[in-house]
């Protein structure tokens, strides 16, 4: 059993969990924990689970077994008071389009309960950049700045914990990039950060990453810990007709997987520069065109598809 001691010192707590609906296993055994004032990030393909374990940890939905407590409270009998404390931003934008920045913000402070919000409103609109758009309709926002409103109504009312999935789906790599820099400002204040993200270069910038798939925790640490799993050497290969080299060139004799990246191929080696010379004769063989190749650092996604056994043949 978990020290209640413990479980207040860690901002989050998930122990043996697994939630089923009806006959399917949406999360499986899962165990991990959250430390207060770290970015964390659970990342998988569709259906790992990633959801489902942010909707937990609001108490939207229960656990099937298992515990969960957030900052000290069990999230199935504290629920309210986990609410207290956190804010969930989900997939899906939420607020209302018939509704000004300044109204939705207003909105969601009196569902918080907080008397005196137009001063951390005004806070949260310049620490946002939305000032200037303040009386615009939620409805005439790019989705930038739909997701930059969403993010200050969840922080209306200054949780310690604040859970985000797949925040910047289907963002531009600006408003992206502004979001980033938004949720890195809010962690120098002390505030504790979960995010689920399909995006493994997002995962980079978080102190810990859990990979899941099919509900289950493949791996937890830092990326750059993560990055030392990958055995061996990657190998980055620019050729003609990626597609057509990727079947030829992961079943050849020196090459321990292959992964396709836009116009290039990430080669796994056992010793890159006692091997590739080998390889590269192999490759002229099979009449794959090579025009440039370098020895690069695993990145997490490369580290991924290997945990998930490499991609579909």
């Amino acid at each position: 059993m978990k020290d209640p001691q413990n479980m207040i010192a860690s901002a989050i707590g998930i122990e043996s969990v697994r939630k089923t609906f009806d006959d399917v296993v949406a999360v499986d055994n899962l165990s991990l924990e959250v430390r207060k004032g770290e970015m964390f990030a659970l990342v998988g393909p569709d259906g790992a689970g990633k959801t489902t374990v942010i909707r937990m940890l609001c108490g939207i939905t229960h656990p099937t077994s298992g515990s969960i407590h957030v900052l000290g409270f069990d999230a199935v009998t504290e629920t309210e008071e986990v609410k207290k404390r956190i804010g969930y931003l989900s997939q899906k934008f939420s607020l209302y389009g018939d509704l000004t920045i300044d109204e939705n913000i207003e909105f969601f402070a009196e569902i918080h309960g907080v008397a005196r919000y137009r001063e951390r409103r005004n806070e949260l609109l310049e620490f946002t950049r939305l000032t200037p758009f303040r009386g615009r309709l939620a409805d005439k926002l790019s989705g930038g700045m739909k997701q930059k409103l969403a993010l200050a109504c969840t922080l209306i009312h200054t949780p310690e914990v604040l859970l985000l999935d797949e925040p910047t789906t289907g963002v531009d790599p600006v408003s992206r990039r502004d979001f980033w820099k938004v949720l890195a400002n809010l962690l120098r204040t002390g505030m504790t950060i979960v995010m689920t993200t399909p995006y493994l270069d997002e995962a980079e910038r978080c102190n810990r990453v859990t990979m899941m798939s099919a509900g289950k925790n493949l791996i937890t640490d830092t990326p750059a810990a993560l990055k030392k799993v990958m055995k061996g050497d990657v190998v980055e290969i620019v050729c003609a007709d990626v597609r057509g080299s990727f079947a030829r060139v992961r079943s050849l004799p020196l090459v321990k997987e292959a992964q396709a990246f836009g116009d290039r191929l990430n080669v796994l080696m056992d010793n890159a520069a006692r091997d590739i010379p080998s390889l590269l004769i192999t490759m002229k063989k099979e009449k794959i065109d090579v025009q440039t190749w370098r020895i690069v650092p695993p990145s997490l996604e490369n580290v991924f598809i290997s945990l998930m056994g490499g991609p579909p043949a």
